[in-house]
């Protein structure tokens, strides 16, 4: 089941295109076009299925298999984390998705033999967020608890 790309919303202001998050999302999502349909669009329409208003979310039925896109979605935005936690520690974060066909799942970040992340998924064909800024700041927050875990085992993240 795919769900129609939401236009941006007005709380995003242009700044937030200029940013690390954003950027990497852009990257990720572009590494998802083979056949290159979105070559020359602006960046809100590509980035633009990340975003789902609370009326698209009603509209979307509780219970539901997510689409291959939706799970390469959900995948780019877990690699996104581990790119921007490598350039802050410079150690390789390597994302884990794993989900079940009808939606739940775990999404983990490991940095060495340490895991920076620990995200419990279900509900995946409702992922989206209210604001590509909404979505930025909820990956500062992983962002910033990954980066705080390095710091107190920089060891075990080294190995």
């Amino acid at each position: 089941m795919t769900t129609t790309l939401a236009e941006p919303v007005a709380a995003d202001t242009p700044d937030i295109y200029e940013t690390d998050f954003i950027k990497e999302m852009l990257r990720q999502t572009r590494a998802l076009d083979s056949y290159g349909q979105w070559d020359g669009q602006p960046v809100q329409k590509i980035l633009a299925g990340y975003v789902l208003s609370k009326e698209q979310k009603r509209a979307l039925p509780i219970v539901g298999d997510p689409d291959d896109i939706i799970v390469a979605r959900v995948k780019a935005f877990h690699n996104a984390i581990a790119v921007l936690i490598e350039k802050e520690c410079g150690l390789m974060a390597v994302p884990f998705v794993q989900l079940t066909h009808e939606g739940f799942g775990r999404a983990l970040i490991v940095v060495g033999k340490l895991v920076v992340m620990d995200r419990t998924l279900r509900d995946v064909h409702r992922f989206g967020f209210d604001s590509l800024s909404k979505m930025k700041t909820e990956a500062d927050k992983y962002l910033s608890v990954a980066v705080e875990i390095i710091g107190k085992y920089p060891d075990v993240a080294g190995l």
